[in-house]
């Protein structure tokens, strides 16, 4: 059997590189199936090539570093949040894109791309994050501002793409790369992205790795997570545990609450603990209906 990763999946093909990035067209044995067990891009696998024009197997899933459910990918080194001024931001979405990636252990960047077209979506990206962990960064994929510092942070980690369609995820992915990609533009008429990703496969250039994933506008709030470790994931929240009145609190509405005490004072942002307050209702929600 030899070694290799999965680049792209499609309608149960695998496409499969190995350490000399030959390329191998597979199919998954059944018994993953049985062990409820899908293979995903990023995988590192064991797999028997085929015979000719015959296609190989997929033979066995070597453990995983991580595993990130939308997109569903495996081993991701850097979440890579794209978001720009048009269409307008979902910060709502950035939020639970970063509570999936804390809980996995995934570092998390914001990427505000289209620099070009105006300052104030970083400006709302550094008010509301600046205390939160996530790094910023500021880019433009078309006067190339920032990219060689986003190639630098980029380098020997398989980064995944995500965000909103339209942002721009495609095309900075192609000039970091150095390669094309098909890009959409923006639907005029309705104000959002046109989709032009269908499918999530790792792209290579440049000596990076990237994931190019289908963008979305929505994304669940965890299913069966009890609300009071939301808070165990907002890292501007930390600094406060312990201080407030009650235990546990949840920052929600509680009386001497030492978060929104510090929200009100200007230390942490306070439109991301509402949205944070938001969230945490969604989960509530799901904890209460966990076994209907």
């Amino acid at each position: 059997m030899l070694k290799g990763q999965i680049v792209e999946g499609r309608g149960g093909i695998y496409t499969v590189v190995d350490s000399a990035q030959r390329a191998y067209v597979l199919r998954a044995k059944k018994r993953f199936r049985r062990q409820q067990m899908t293979p995903l891009v990023g995988d590192r696998v064991l797999f028997s090539p085929g015979d000719k024009e015959e296609h190989g197997w997929l033979e066995e899933i070597l453990p995983r570093d991580s595993l990130f459910l939308r997109p569903p990918v495996a081993n991701i080194g850097l979440l890579c949040i794209v978001v720009s001024p048009a269409p307008q931001p979902d910060w709502h979405l950035v939020d639970k894109l970063l509570l999936s990636s804390r809980m996995q252990k995934i570092k998390p960047m914001i990427i505000i791309n289209k620099s070009d077209l105006d300052e104030e979506t970083h400006k709302e990206a550094q008010e509301s994050y600046s205390k939160s962990d996530a790094e910023t960064l500021h880019v433009s994929a078309v006067t190339g501002q920032g990219m060689q510092e986003l190639g630098e942070k980029l380098t020997g980690r398989l980064c995944c793409f995500t965000g909103q369609s339209g942002v721009g995820k495609s095309t900075l992915i192609a000039r970091l790369l150095g390669i094309t990609v098909e890009t959409g533009g923006m639907s005029l008429r309705i104000s959002r992205g046109k989709q032009t990703t269908r499918h999530t496969s790792i792209l290579r250039g440049n000596g990076l790795m990237a994931l190019d994933t289908p963008g979305f506008s929505l994304l669940d709030a965890p299913e069966h997570m009890d609300p009071v470790l939301v808070q165990d994931y907002y890292p501007e929240f930390v600094p406060y545990f312990g201080d407030c009145r009650f235990a546990p609190c949840y920052h929600d509405s509680e009386p001497g609450c030492a978060v929104s005490e510090a929200a009100a004072r200007g230390d942490i942002s306070g439109t991301r603990l509402l949205r944070y307050r938001d969230l945490l209702g969604e989960i509530k929600k799901n904890w209460r209906e966990r076994y209907d």
